[in-house]
C-alpha cells in the first residue's frame, strides 16, 4: 500500500485531480495543526521528498504556504484580542535577522548533510514540544507579567536571533521555540505566546523565502496549490479555542516527527 502510494506520489502529474486532493488535505492538516501548536511543516517535508523534491526544494516549497497560513491566522489572532502587535515586532525582528543565515545555511547545504542535521533536530524539538506541555495550563497574565514583557534586552533580542537562525534553516519547529521564548522569557500565557508566534513567522519568512526563491529552490505549482489548504486549515485552527485538543495533537506530531528523524538518518546508510 505504501509503495503504491509512494509511486503515485512520485510518478503523478501535480495538476492531477489526485495530487491537487492530497496537496490540499495535507495542507489544511498542517496549516491547523500548525496553527494550534507546531512541528506539522515536518509533515510537508516528507510529502514533497516523497514527491522527488530534494529536501532543500521541499524546505523552500513549503515556506509560501507558511507564510500564507500565518498571515490569516495572524488576522483571527489579532480581532480575539490575542496579539500585541508592538510586541510582535518586537520577537519578528531579531527571528527575521536569524533567518537569513539560516536560509541560506539551508540552501546552500548538500541536502544529505541537512537530512541528517533534521534527523537529529526533529526528535529534540518532539521531546521539547511534549515537555512544553508542563506548567502551560491555567497560565494567566498578572501585572507583574505585563510589565515583564515589555522589557526587551540584549539577551532576549540574541536568544531570538538563534531561533529565527533555526526558522530560517527548517521552519518545522520554530512555532514551539517562539512560544518558548514568549512563554518563558517574556512572560506570556500559551493564547498570547501564540499570537506572537502568528506574527513572528509573517515577519521572518518572506525573508527566508526570498534566499530559497534567490536559489531557485521553489517548486511553484505544488506550492501554491498546498498553500489554498494551508489557508483554509489555518482560518479553521484560529477560530478554535487554541487550547481545545492541542496537546493530542502535539504527541501525534511528535511520533510522525521521530519516524521521519529515523528515516532521514536511516536512508543515508
Amino acid at each position: 500500500m505504501f509503495t503504491s502510494l509512494a509511486d503515485y506520489l512520485l510518478t503523478s502529474d501535480p495538476f492531477s485531480a489526485g495530487i491537487i486532493a492530497i496537496l490540499i488535505g495535507v495542507g489544511i492538516f498542517v496549516g491547523f495543526v500548525n496553527t494550534l501548536a507546531g512541528m506539522a511543516t515536518a509533515l510537508s517535508y516528507a510529502l514533497f521528498m516523497a514527491m522527488g523534491m530534494p529536501i532543500n526544494v521541499a524546505n523552500g516549497t513549503s515556506r509560501v504556504g507558511v507564510l500564507a497560513q500565518f498571515a490569516v491566522s495572524s488576522v483571527v489572532f489579532k480581532k480575539s484580542g490575542y496579539l500585541d502587535l508592538g510586541l510582535g515586532t518586537k520577537v519578528g525582528i531579531p527571528v527575521a535577522i536569524g533567518s537569513i543565515a539560516g536560509a541560506q545555511a539551508a540552501a546552500v547545504l548538500n541536502p544529505a548533510v541537512m537530512e541528517v542535521a533534521m534527523g537529529i533536530m526533529l526528535p529534540i524539538m518532539a521531546v521539547l514540544l511534549l515537555y512544553s506541555q508542563k506548567g502551560r495550563e491555567g497560565r494567566v497574565i498578572t501585572p507583574e507579567m505585563e510589565k515583564r514583557s515589555r522589557k526587551f534586552g540584549v539577551l532576549k533580542f540574541i536568544a531570538f536571533v538563534f531561533i529565527g537562525a533555526y526558522g530560517g534553516f527548517t521552519h518545522a519547529g520554530v512555532g514551539i521555540l517562539i512560544i518558548f521564548g514568549s512563554f518563558y522569557m517574556l512572560g506570556l500565557d500559551i493564547l498570547r505566546a501564540n499570537g506572537i508566534k502568528q506574527f513572528a513567522v509573517v515577519i521572518y519568512t518572506p525573508l527566508a523565502l526570498s534566499i530559497f526563491i534567490w536559489h531557485g529552490q521553489i517548486n511553484w505549482p505544488v506550492a501554491l496549490i498546498y498553500a489554498i489548504g494551508n489557508v483554509t486549515g489555518a482560518f479553521i485552527a484560529s477560530k478554535f479555542a487554541v487550547k481545545l485538543g492541542a496537546r493530542f495533537i502535539n504527541y501525534a506530531i511528535a511520533l510522525a516527527v521521530c519516524a521521519m528523524s529515523f528515516w532521514l538518518i536511516y536512508k543515508q546508510f
